[in-house]
């Protein structure tokens, strides 16, 4: 007896074009949309930075704001000078007013991106 596996939507394709489809539900604004796409594209390829990036970015614009939190520590501990996680790291940490852990990130994301306050 063979099992059939349910494809939706948000999972049928090859890895690039979901990817593409992602994009056009972030451009669009559907972070929910871009969510779901990038959910199961994220644990396909787990290694790469782009879609766990994105992924991110849709939660934290959907205030799913633990889940940006967990994929953004995700890709700063792999990739600790990785600006734009750290960036968006502290954003996630300020949203939840977590202001004191935002601030290291926050501080850190500026050095990276060479802002450094002018005395």
């Amino acid at each position: 007896m063979e099992t059939q596996v349910e494809t939706t939507y948000y999972d049928h394709g090859t890895p690039a074009e979901r990817w593409e489809r992602a994009q056009q539900f972030f451009a669009a604004q559907d972070y929910a949309g871009a969510a779901r796409v990038l959910a199961g594209l994220v644990e396909e390829v787990p290694e790469q930075t782009g879609p766990r990036l994105l992924l991110a970015r849709a939660y934290y614009h959907s205030a799913q704001l633990r889940r940006a939190e967990a994929e953004l520590r995700l890709i700063v501990e792999r990739d600790p000078v990785e600006h734009y996680a750290r960036l968006m790291l502290g954003r996630t940490l300020q949203r939840q007013a977590r202001h004191d852990e935002a601030d290291q990130h926050l501080r850190i994301a500026s050095a990276l991106a060479g802002d450094f306050p002018q005395e």
